[in-house]
């Protein structure tokens, strides 16, 4: 074989090489929901930092009992990006060198994956960008989570969506272990058994007019559904039912889901006149075309469980919804 072949040969191969390099998937065996790799060097981490990504990444999430972390952190050396930890689904890198920058990147060492690259030349540098970054951060690693979440579930068996779309003209993707329970004229209620426990899915409609005024949403809603426990859900205590814990006051912001506004509510509920109670999620959302407020609600009763997950759950199905057209 003469010289130019042979190094025709070898170019030929190296290009090969890289052009078929793949992004690998991420299995999800051992990869929990709401986790967040933090590549950092201990110097950074052990100091203020550290203290910021955390202060960010792990507070309390809004509208649980107990307090729980927005996202489970797990911190490792710059060394280790390299190695086993680039297949995490999120990463936030951050490193202290002479250029400064954000970026965000998507399935840069696995599919899915969002990789967030800080750096700095200072510790006040990377402070002020993590400051300006956080709440995009945390949108990305929260939609990227929930979209893993409704691909998966799409992969097993779902329940027939007949009773939703004849009542509501909508779709969901329900898993199939959630059983209906319930249905009224204008009321479903689905509800999945867990250990020591249950999640529960309940959707009605009210008229488009029983929310005029943003300021006064709040009340509205936690009447209505104080309204709508007084008449569907009960214990098994004869005159015991759900009403939003008066103790806590719930928490709402305004969304949209499917391109639509949206109400949402975070707080408790309890049984009145039981000791049950647990963390629920109320979206309300306004569906002008068809002059009404369709209402979804997941919530959960899991004593002797962390409920972060629990509720990412029921957020992560209800946000499966789609609007279909009318016939």
């Amino acid at each position: 074989m003469n010289k130019a072949l042979f190094l025709y040969l070898i170019l030929t191969s190296v290009l090969i090489s890289c052009n078929s390099k793949e992004v690998k998937k991420i299995s999800e065996t051992g990869r929990k929901t709401n986790e967040v790799a933090v590549i950092i060097d201990d110097q950074l981490w052990n100091g203020e930092v550290g203290d910021s990504v955390r202060n960010k990444f792990a507070s309390p999430v809004i509208g649980l009992p107990q307090e729980e972390p927005v996202f489970t952190l797990n911190q490792y050396p710059v060394k280790l990006l390299e190695g086993f930890m680039n297949n995490s689904r999120n990463i936030i890198v951050v490193k202290r060198e002479a250029k400064s920058q954000f970026r965000i990147e998507y399935n840069e060492y696995a599919n899915p994956q969002v990789v967030v690259h800080i750096s700095g030349k200072t510790v006040q540098e990377l402070l002020d960008t993590i400051q300006a970054n956080d709440s995009l951060m945390i949108t990305k690693f929260r939609q990227s989570e929930i979209k893993v979440y409704q691909d998966r579930i799409k992969q097993d068996s779902l329940i027939d969506t007949k009773n939703l779309s004849e009542k509501f003209n909508i779709k969901v993707a329900i898993p199939s272990k959630y059983k209906l329970v319930m249905h009224g004229k204008k009321f479903l209620w689905y509800k999945k058994d867990i250990t020591s426990g249950n999640l529960s899915l309940i959707f009605y409609q009210i008229p488009l007019k029983s929310i005029k005024d943003d300021s006064k949403a709040i009340n509205r809603i936690t009447h209505i559904r104080d309204s709508i426990g007084k008449i569907y859900i009960h214990g098994a205590v004869p005159k015991t039912r759900m009403i939003t814990e008066p103790a806590f006051s719930p928490y709402i912001s305004k969304t949209k889901i499917f391109n639509k506004e949206t109400f949402e509510t975070r707080g408790n509920w309890e049984l009145l006149h039981e000791s049950m109670n647990g963390p629920f999620i109320n979206y309300a959302i306004v569906d002008e075309p068809n002059n009404r407020i369709l209402v979804i609600e997941g919530f959960c009763y899991a004593p002797s469980k962390q409920k972060r997950d629990l509720m990412f759950e029921l957020e992560a199905i209800i946000k499966s919804i789609q609007f279909l057209k009318k016939k």
